[in-house]
């Protein structure tokens, strides 16, 4: 399985300079190349994809509901870096993939057309292109924040609500942002939540408070007092 992702992903470079209408199709499980160039965490395929003329920064993965497939893994370098590709993952765009992939803030610049971050060819090829959207929900009603949160990226936070993302969306679950953050036990990402203001006293379709899903009480205290820093107050939740 591995070997056959692996290849997917190295080839993908040579189907798209071959034939550019087959960075427009989809493989069996709804996916397109643009996926699988966010989920490999590979900067060099995303800004080719996103030159193709007919390229969509906010095109969602389209597999049928009653489809489930398990989980994918592309390799870059000694890293093996996974996309979840199951049934929850229907509706999630490229920046939504890129957003739960650790140390992906370049291929997130692309898909946010902050080519000024990268290099001046890399600027130019894109001035045209839309950017892709921070606002566009899965089939989880989770927006890209939400993904950012989960795998505790406070860069990649920042960089999404420096785009217009919204900071208190909550998905089909209740679930904030910082509720995911909490829950995942990244008290960093959740400090910069509650410094940008994200409003710690929504709870969650269960009637709990994100707070209340921290892991530990070692996480707990360390947001507590990181919140204390900022000049927030905590202890009323």
């Amino acid at each position: 399985m591995k070997r056959t992702i692996l290849s997917r992903c190295i080839l993908l470079r040579e189907m798209a300079e071959t034939d550019p209408k087959l960075s427009q199709r989809k493989d069996d499980d709804g996916r397109y190349p643009i996926h699988w160039a966010a989920s490999s965490n590979n900067l060099d395929i995303v800004v080719l994809l996103a030159n193709q003329a007919s390229f969509d920064p906010d095109i969602q993965v389209s597999r049928p509901s009653s489809h489930t497939s398990p989980s994918v893994t592309c390799n870059k370098g000694n890293l093996w870096l996974t996309f979840m590709a199951n049934q929850d993952a229907s509706g999630w765009t490229a920046l939504m993939i890129s957003a739960s992939v650790p140390d992906s803030e370049p291929v997130l610049r692309v898909l946010l057309q902050k080519g000024a971050d990268i290099n001046e060819k890399t600027r130019l090829l894109l001035d045209t292109k839309p950017p892709a959207s921070t606002r566009v929900r899965d089939r989880r009603g989770q927006y890209p924040i939400h993904r950012a949160a989960a795998v505790g990226s406070a860069p990649m936070i920042n960089l999404l609500l420096k785009n217009r993302s919204p900071l208190n969306p909550t998905d089909n679950e209740g679930y904030t942002p910082l509720h995911h953050a909490v829950a995942e036990g990244h008290a960093d990402a959740a400090v910069v939540l509650l410094k940008e203001g994200a409003d710690f006293t929504i709870k969650n379709s269960d009637d709990v408070l994100a707070l209340d899903l921290a892991p530990d009480s070692e996480v707990r205290r360390y947001i507590m007092q990181g919140a204390e820093r900022e000049g927030i107050d905590l202890s009323s939740s």
